[in-house]
């Protein structure tokens, strides 16, 4: 008895396609890997301080407790999704089978477009850390550019090969910045809390409404914040072709990123908020990251916090490491159709012995350099300006297609009616509503925010130009979408559509009346042949 594949459908639209390396990674690898994209002591020392001092004050465990309730009602609808589609493209294949191929288009060329920039705009957090870091520690001022290489070489090395030892390296460096995190926060605790006590009056939901302790702060730009420090977790998806069981272990991993993302979060910020007292605000605008290391320092030693220095330093490249998977997988998806010919044998092959989108990884690897280097020519810092403002533009493009995902659920599940055993009013409709018209005002909360978030860069060329950069590439993926439907329409028919599934989609009386056989065509099929 040997497993071979079968195309569903005509096979010269699956012919040549190159499979990612299956059944290899499982469910804490890819826990490991989501929950490293989302980058834990970055989220926390890069977020809590301008929440704390510039947003909802004392109140930011609130925001961040109510962050945690909302993604945890979007993430149903996704898990939803996850267990009829398993893609490489993940919100570029769920939009498509839910919405159809034009907006399929538009969320794929944003999704990429987000996940590019931002290996670009960690690699630049990590430049930064790595030349303070060494300054501060040896003395040594090594130009940050040629940390933002090493991070960049180190990117394109280690996930050239088999993705168990991305899952590993990404493992290890999550474990030791969890643990940092995680040192203060239990020291705090058992020390009953700072100069205030425990102050668990700010874990009060209403707190995430409102400013408290905090002089001209905004609760929008509090709330904004705690929503970014979970950009990535939804990455789950991308690894379902390679993972042992996706449609298991898919759902479970997202679920327990979420929940587990937010309330170590929640842990966190609120232990951060008690070690400093009600004096936190004041501190955090002028301090930032000392209402971390502050407190470090006096319950554990200052050991502790040069430590801390070196794991934010590891936890960013971490984080750029996972960022620069998310991006090879989207331009692996949408290279593997050929929608421009050419592109199946470069962007989407996979290398014959670990099974990785190597080539998809190079050119990733190309365009973040050519990224940083145009920033290095302008003059711009690491910081300020590639981080930053990068974050910013990668930010708006993915909640735009979170919640597109949100709607695509509803019009999968009750519109197009696929898979009425799993449709339900609140998994399926209810739940997803509520949670595209959350993200929907997140997305909202950063139009508002998005001078405050971006601080003194906003004063910059680029910043002016984010959204018109997301709006063209949305019109872009339109248009390419609507071109290949009036011109070739086979090749229309696959946007979205490739899908690895141990049980392929299937909908016989569509196929009938569109004349769209080639769906089917485009869906591989795993088949015992006996």
């Amino acid at each position: 008895m040997s497993i071979t594949e079968k195309q569903a459908g005509p096979a010269d639209q699956a012919e040549g396609i190159s499979r990612l390396r299956r059944n290899a990674v499982g469910l804490v690898g890819v826990i490991f890997m989501a929950v490293a994209t989302a980058a834990p002591i970055t989220a926390m020392t890069g977020n809590v301080p301008i929440v704390i001092g510039f947003g909802n004050g004392l109140g930011v465990p609130a925001a961040y407790l109510v962050a945690t309730l909302v993604l945890t009602v979007f993430s149903v609808g996704y898990v939803a999704m996850a267990k009829h589609i398993t893609s490489a493209g993940a919100f570029y294949g769920y939009i498509s089978h839910g919405l159809g191929q034009v907006a399929g288009m538009v969320a794929g060329l944003l999704a990429t477009m987000a996940y590019v920039v931002f290996e670009a705009s960690i690699i630049g957090f990590f430049a930064y850390s790595a030349n303070d870091t060494f300054n501060s520690l040896t003395g040594a001022d090594i130009h940050w550019l040629w940390f933002a290489f090493l991070g960049l070489a180190l990117n394109a090395l280690l996930t050239y090969f088999d993705i168990n030892l991305t899952a590993k390296v990404l493992g290890v460096f999550l474990i030791t910045e969890i643990a940092m995190l995680g040192l203060t926060a239990v020291a705090t605790l058992l020390n009953g809390g700072g100069p205030d006590g425990l102050m668990a009056d700010t874990l009060n939901p209403a707190n995430a409404f409102t400013t408290t302790g905090v002089t001209g702060g905004a609760v929008g730009l509090g709330l904004f914040m705690c929503f970014w420090s979970w950009v990535g977790f939804e990455s789950t998806a991308m690894y379902g072709e390679e993972s042992r069981d996706p449609k298991r272990i898919i759902p479970i991993a997202t679920v327990v990123s979420v929940v587990g993302i937010g309330l170590f979060y929640t842990f966190v910020s609120w232990m951060t908020v008690a070690a400093n007292g009600v004096g936190a605000p004041e501190i955090a605008a002028k301090e930032f990251a000392g209402i971390f290391f502050i407190p470090t320092g006096e319950l554990v030693g200052q050991w502790a916090v040069d430590l801390f220095k070196v794991l934010i330093l590891t936890g960013s490249f971490a984080c750029s490491m996972a960022f620069h998977n998310c991006a090879s997988r989207y331009l692996y998806a949408l290279g593997r159709e050929d929608l421009i010919p050419g592109t199946r044998r470069t962007l989407g092959a996979t290398h014959p012995k670990h099974g990785s989108p190597h080539i998809a990884g190079f050119v990733q690897t190309g365009i973040s350099v050519v990224i940083v280097l145009a920033f290095f020519f302008a003059g711009m810092d690491p910081y300020l300006h590639v981080y930053t403002l990068l974050a910013v533009l990668g930010t708006l493009a993915i909640l735009i297609v979170q919640t597109m995902c949100s709607f695509a659920v509803v019009g999968y599940f009750h519109v197009r009616r696929k898979h009425p055993e799993t449709a339900s009013w609140w998994r399926t409709l209810l739940a997803p509503v509520a949670g595209g018209l959350a993200m929907a005002y997140v997305v909202l909360l950063l139009f508002q925010n998005r001078e405050t978030a971006a601080g003194d860069a906003s004063k910059s060329l680029f910043f002016t130009l984010i959204p018109w950069i997301v709006l063209g590439f949305a019109v872009l993926g339109a248009a390419l979408a609507l071109y290949l439907r009036a011109r070739n329409p086979e090749k229309y028919a696959i946007i979205g559509r490739i899908v690895l599934e141990d049980t392929a989609e299937r909908d016989p009386a569509e196929e009938v009346t569109a004349g769209r056989a080639e769906l089917r065509g485009a869906e591989l099929k795993d088949t015992v042949d006996g």
